[in-house]
């Protein structure tokens, strides 16, 4: 990270009845390629009585990434879908012109200790293609895209890099890259990143010149082609970025658009409860103030 413009520390946010660290957006950048938001949840220990209940709440023009280091979500949506991500599989969900899902603990773990940790990430959709049907993905741990170079181990989550393609389906040039080493070592990779480029360190620390970042911290490049850096011995960190689009996009509550119209139209919706239902639950979260950043 030869090119360092910016550091971003970790916030503390309530999502209700969880707490997160907020690392994007932030006041003096709002997106990095694509990845318009990303919350570090976790580590927490939640006990017998304690569980992650985020009710059915909507989305639009945006995919959601879930990617889980420890513990286990269950997720239900409004297409249908009711399935379970663990540590190292990807939940890869595209709102489109609408979606409505829920995320909680699975049952078989309500009444016992358990641990929550991963981050959650939402890539904003090109223009085009703001409002297409809404999917959904589940890719398991072992299908995504691992090797090990100069006793670094490198994962490719999402995206494109080093000649290898993940298979989580992505709509615009993009990559999220997981780098861990047990061993001090100097990494230069930016011959294989493209746009604009964030590293984010899990844990460990990193060493850029005579200057030393640790964790929960994102440094955001001025130019991917450099991204250059030394990490330390039982470090993980995680490269992100793409191509920028040419439009901006806002952010209001859920809901992304590079149209204002849109996220007006959604507020109304979700107001209305017109948005599809998720089978089987009768809770949501309701809207909250407007207010369009």
């Amino acid at each position: 990270m030869s090119n360092i413009s910016l550091i971003i520390e970790e916030r503390a946010a309530n999502i209700g009845n969880f707490m997160v660290g907020r690392l994007l957006p932030f006041r003096e950048k709002r997106a990095v390629g694509p990845f318009v938001f990303i919350d570090h949840m976790g580590p927490a220990h939640l006990s017998d009585h304690e569980n992650m209940d985020v009710p059915p709440h909507p989305h639009i023009g945006l995919s959601t990434l879930t990617f889980l280091f420890e513990g286990s979500i269950m997720h239900r949506d409004s297409l249908g879908t009711e399935l379970e991500i663990k540590p190292g599989a990807v939940n890869w969900m595209t709102a489109g012109k609408g979606i409505v899902h829920s995320e909680r603990t699975p049952e078989y773990l309500r009444h016992s200790d358990k641990m929550l940790h991963g981050l959650q990430i939402w890539v904003a959709l090109p223009k085009e293609l703001e409002q297409m049907e809404p999917n959904f993905t589940h890719v398991e741990a072992d299908d995504i895209p691992a090797w090990e170079e100069d006793g670094v181990s490198y994962k490719l989550i999402a995206g494109e890099a080093f000649g290898k393609k993940s298979p989580v389906p992505v709509y615009s040039p993009l990559y999220f890259i997981e780098i861990k080493s047990k061993e001090a070592k100097k990494i230069n990779i930016g011959e294989h990143l493209f746009g604009e480029s964030g590293l984010y360190i899990l844990d460990g620390s990193i060493k850029n010149g005579e200057h030393t970042y640790d964790p929960r911290q994102i440094l955001i490049t001025t130019e991917a082609s450099l991204c250059e850096f030394e990490i330390a011995a039982n470090s993980t960190v995680y490269i992100f970025g793409g191509q920028p689009f040419p439009e901006e996009h806002f952010i209001f509550w859920n809901f992304v658009s590079s149209d204002k119209n849109l996220i007006e139209k959604a507020k109304t919706d979700w107001t209305n409860q017109t948005f599809p239902k998720v089978p089987g639950e009768t809770e949501f979260v309701p809207l909250p103030e407007p207010r369009i950043k």
